[in-house]
């Protein structure tokens, strides 16, 4: 492996966006890092032949994908090889990388729980994310608590989700003949295309993913009246009330985020600290949440 720390933080922001796109997509032409960084295409194709005189073993140019591929050797440089790193990029509007990661600051004064990460397959990943741009079925053998050992089914992915800790699929499922979400950590072996989706199944299609739905968060109200004041101080709170807007279908996990069971109220308000205000609104969300979800 080539020492790398003497490298500008800027070069080193352009390397790990190649890693993440050849490792998460299986492919990377010098238009994607041009477009990134506001840069020539001709000074792209100069990062991207540098980068491989310092991997020389990870990328290998395929003529028929007019692009580079990840080798079987590929072994990251510059990034971690997490998935979160390929979907925090995708989900972002900005740079790659924030523009203050090569400071240096605040390593020395902050410190965050680690905590374990899903086990995502990249080839998982790379046939999802092409399905979804491109409109395709896919095979999957699918795992879930009704099913351990696996189960097949052709599903047409359109976004991935992060949600609960977990990097999900919401895709239409052949199935159940609706909508549902799909853990990545739970398909075993890669998806094969199975051709185009049949009929009119994509994003637009979803109409509960395009239902916003407010959630409306206060401080429980068994407490004291200053205790309430702490917990509406915490979160912001204006007239000790926060609304939160979320897709439909993500209201049981927005719940489940900020702590709230909406089936189940703590004997303790200190526990608990905030509570639904629009309970009965958000039945039926929760309600059908819990039927795409809790089977899994």
């Amino acid at each position: 492996m080539p020492d790398i720390t003497h490298l500008p933080w800027d070069i080193q922001a352009r390397y790990r966006l190649i890693e993440i796109l050849a490792l998460w997509e299986g492919r990377v032409v010098a238009s994607q890092v041009a477009e990134a960084f506001g840069i020539g295409r001709q000074q792209a194709q100069k990062v991207l032949r540098h980068y491989r005189e310092l991997m020389p073993e990870n990328l290998i140019y395929n003529e028929s994908r007019k692009g580079f591929l990840p080798t079987k050797h590929f072994s990251p440089g510059f990034t971690s090889g997490r998935v979160e790193e390929y979907l925090h990029l995708m989900g972002s509007t900005q740079a790659p990388t924030s523009p203050f990661t090569g400071l240096g600051i605040g390593s020395a004064a902050t410190e965050a729980l680690p905590l374990p990460r899903r086990a995502v397959s990249p080839r998982v990943v790379r046939a999802v994310v092409w399905a979804a741009r491109e409109s395709q079925r896919l095979e999957v053998t699918y795992a879930s608590f009704s099913n351990p050992a696996g189960e097949e089914r052709i599903i047409v992915p359109h976004t991935l989700v992060f949600a609960a800790g977990r990097w999900h699929v919401r895709a239409f499922c052949e199935k159940h003949r609706d909508y549902r979400d799909f853990v990545l950590s739970r398909f075993r072996d890669a998806p094969e295309p199975c051709g185009n989706m049949l009929g009119e199944h994509g994003i637009a299609e979803d109409t509960s993913w395009h239902t916003w739905v407010d959630v409306r968060l206060i401080p429980d109200r068994r407490l004291p009246p200053a205790e309430r004041e702490l917990i509406a101080m915490d979160y912001g709170m204006q007239d000790e009330a926060l609304v939160l807007s979320c897709r439909g279908p993500l209201v049981l996990y927005a719940l489940r985020e900020l702590g709230v069971n909406p089936h189940h109220v703590e004997t303790e308000p200190r526990a608990q600290q905030v509570e639904i205000a629009n309970r009965q609104a958000l039945a039926a969300w929760e309600l059908s949440s819990s039927l795409v979800y809790g089977r899994r």
